[in-house]
């Protein structure tokens, strides 16, 4: 049974609304952009995108999985818990920021890496694709994002079709204009913002925890 506080609901347009809003950013630096940005180079893109976006609907759905199993534990330590997580998250992107980034170098170590796989030709586009991506992403901060946010807020089809359409918004965006974009953006900054949205949902799950509830 849901804890009150943990509302599960088919439903929940906040869930979906943070969800999208954490991870989209977290992932725009992210080695999974860079990786699909290259694959996008030696395949027809769609066939990437259809790829890495399969991918992306099978680890969002584990992490919501695991996230909703967290959810169903007594409420506290539930809560003491996703505060960690969210925790573990900011400080994962803060610590991020300080490393010195080099999109071309980034972008060239995976051409070396991806050269290996791709190498049979381009028929088996969507599966390489898919495969590259659903390896990168185990373990992967939006996976945590995701599964913390779960456990957050029970309700696991929100949060996975926000953390889906994030994912496919930021492929969509490698797919298309990623070396543009790996150019301009300031993947500091974009870090920054990202550990401080994930440590102020922290600071907000663990003030609940100990009973005093922001929403």
């Amino acid at each position: 049974m849901a804890h009150p506080a943990l509302e599960s609901r088919a439903v929940d347009l906040t869930a979906f609304v943070v969800t999208f809003a954490l991870i989209l950013p977290a992932e725009i630096p992210d080695k999974t952009f860079i990786a699909t940005l290259v694959l996008s180079t030696r395949f027809r893109p769609i066939m990437v995108w259809l790829g890495v976006g399969a991918a992306f609907a099978v680890q969002s759905a584990i992490a919501v999985s695991a996230g909703h199993l967290l959810s169903l534990l007594p409420r506290t330590p539930v809560l003491v818990a996703t505060a960690a997580l969210f925790a573990i998250g900011s400080f994962l992107m803060f610590r991020g920021a300080q490393e010195r980034i080099d999109s071309t170098e980034q972008i060239a170590e995976e051409e070396r890496e991806i050269a290996e796989i791709t190498a049979t030709g381009h028929r088996r586009a969507f599966a390489v694709s898919f495969a590259v991506l659903f390896a990168a992403e185990w373990g992967d901060l939006s996976q945590l994002t995701t599964a913390s946010l779960a456990a957050r807020f029970d309700a696991p089809v929100s949060v996975f079709f926000g953390s889906w359409l994030a994912l496919l918004v930021v492929a969509a965006l490698a797919v298309i204009s990623g070396r543009w974009l790996a150019s301009r953006l300031s993947f500091t900054v974009i870090r920054r913002v990202s550990g401080s949205l994930l440590g102020i949902l922290a600071l907000l799950t663990a003030m609940q925890a100990i009973g005093w509830s922001p929403w």
